[in-house]
């Protein structure tokens, strides 16, 4: 597929760019449209393992267009709902992704940069990134991307970022538990290929699974209801093909069949 403003490779590990360097990433319809369709795209394509979500330019995303925004404060309610709707499902694309989700974070994230950040599974950024959930700034709030971030840092956290609209910086967002890993930017690259490497270690199918049990747990009391999800689960993936290639590659001192080669 082709896009405007996006630059997508596909292998292995597939990178997703966004590439509006002119206005920091800032997305628009166009972009939300694109970025659902190259996940989704992704997401069908068995060649795919590992996708990276990154900026082109100085930044990651500087969140919404503002004029994107202003269109939609003069647009109909029935117009606003379905633009939303179409945001909201976006995010949903990424998150609920099958394959290991990377947001490889520089400069700044902001407002919906946030919630893309929050929505793939592991976000690792600069030490020179900076965070802000801006939304209230401009009179309107964080709600799209509100359970993106409560999952990520906890609801007292959530709020207190929404309500401040406080940029904070890479080592703050790594103590919140906004992005799981921090490094120099001139190791950024070198840090997201090392976690690519690690999660291509993992059976695909494996992978999937987890993303499909864990995305069924609540912080909480573990009922009986969940201890019978989990019994479940791991009795009909040990039965897996996938399983069976894994336990006798190990036995046999052989990396597993996914794994990939190397040269030396």
């Amino acid at each position: 597929m082709s896009y405007s403003t996006l630059d997508v490779t596909v292998a292995p590990v597939a990178r997703v760019r966004m590439n509006r360097p002119q206005v920091f990433n800032a997305f628009d319809e166009a972009m939300i449209g694109e970025l659902d369709q190259a996940f989704s795209a992704l997401t069908a394509d068995p060649s795919v393992r590992v996708i990276v979500l990154e900026g082109a330019g100085k930044a990651f995303s500087a969140g919404a267009d503002l004029q994107w925004m202003q269109r939609a404060s003069t647009a109909s309610i029935e117009w606003n709902e379905a633009d939303a709707r179409r945001f909201a499902g976006m995010l949903h694309t990424i998150h609920r992704c099958p394959k290991p989700t990377i947001a490889r974070v520089h400069g700044v994230a902001l407002g919906g940069g946030v919630g893309l950040t929050c929505a793939c599974d592991i976000a690792i950024a600069s030490e020179d990134a900076k965070f802000s959930v801006s939304e209230a700034k401009f009179g309107i709030l964080p709600s799209v991307i509100g359970p993106y971030l409560t999952n990520a840092v906890g609801k007292r956290q959530a709020l207190r970022l929404a309500l401040t609209t406080q940029r904070i910086g890479a080592a703050e967002a790594l103590a919140i538990g906004l992005v799981q890993q921090v490094v120099a930017a001139d190791a950024l690259d070198a840090t997201v290929d090392a976690t690519v490497a690690e999660l291509l270690n993992g059976g695909p199918n494996a992978l999937a699974e987890i993303k499909a049990l864990f995305a069924q747990f609540a912080v909480g009391p573990i009922s009986p209801d969940v201890r019978e999800l989990t019994a479940r689960t791991i009795a009909r993936v040990r039965g897996t093909e996938e399983a069976r290639a894994g336990f006798a590659a190990f036995l046999a001192k052989q990396p597993a069949p996914w794994v990939p080669k190397t040269n030396d």
